[in-house]
């Protein structure tokens, strides 16, 4: 069997949208508040991927949340949650959160450390609507992930060592150092976006520096690390 070489687009952070609230810094992969590009609403059933800077001792108030996946990954500092299910909880850089919205929960999140947090947010459209809302956090130790995927939130059963979701999706992360390689293979009907959190890669040859957008459709990626990287990567259908 040969592997199709997949059709990959590179998205440069510097076309993202996006908006500095002065608290809050974000920038948008997909259309999002008053970010609209008809050409960037969705990749399949990812709907969201938003790049946020929040500001030490400030945060998002409680609102309502429904029918929607959102993983949150830190990339540094910490962001703490608690919602109306009585949940509390802080999430440290290289960890996940996972809130699966279901039939409807308020939640808040703040930075309540002495510096910045930056972390990628990101929602999948659920395969079922409704459902009991639920909220989890999980440690990914970042050696786990060295040269190599880790599954850090899934929709598939065979994934047990990842936070649930309720979506046929998953998150995954993997780091690379200078000069060290991973490959992905897309299969047909799935969509794949990846961000390098930190460093930056080529994807097939195409440079993609750090928090730029790789959009990929069927086939078989390499990822080669240009410099030391941290990438993010959803696999959607």
């Amino acid at each position: 069997m040969i592997d199709r070489k997949a059709k990959v687009e590179i998205r440069p952070f510097a076309s993202l949208g996006g908006a500095n609230h002065g608290w809050l810094d974000a920038h948008h992969h997909f259309s999002f508040a008053s970010y609209h590009d008809p050409d960037r609403m969705n990749w399949g059933s990812l709907r969201v991927w938003n790049d946020d800077i929040i500001q030490p001792q400030t945060g998002f108030p409680p609102h309502p949340h429904a029918d929607m996946e959102i993983i949150t990954y830190v990339r540094t500092g910490a962001i703490t949650h608690q919602d109306s299910l009585g949940n509390k909880g802080r999430t440290a850089a290289g960890d996940v959160q996972v809130m699966s919205a279901g039939t409807g929960i308020r939640h808040a999140e703040y930075n309540l450390e002495d510096e910045a947090t930056t972390l990628f947010q990101i929602w999948i459209v659920p395969k079922r609507t409704g459902g009991a809302p639920s909220w989890g956090t999980k440690p990914f130790p970042k050696n786990d992930r060295s040269g190599a995927w880790q599954v850090l939130a899934s929709g598939f059963e065979e994934d047990s060592d990842a936070l649930p979701i309720r979506t046929d999706a998953r998150v995954l992360g993997a780091t690379l150092k200078v000069g060290e390689s991973l490959t992905y293979q897309v299969s047909d009907r799935r969509y794949v976006y990846l961000v390098p959190a930190t460093g930056a890669v080529e994807v097939d040859g195409q440079l993609a520096n750090a928090r730029d957008g790789v959009a990929v459709t069927a086939g078989t990626i390499m990822i080669a690390a240009v410099e030391d990287s941290e990438i993010v990567l959803v696999d959607a259908d």
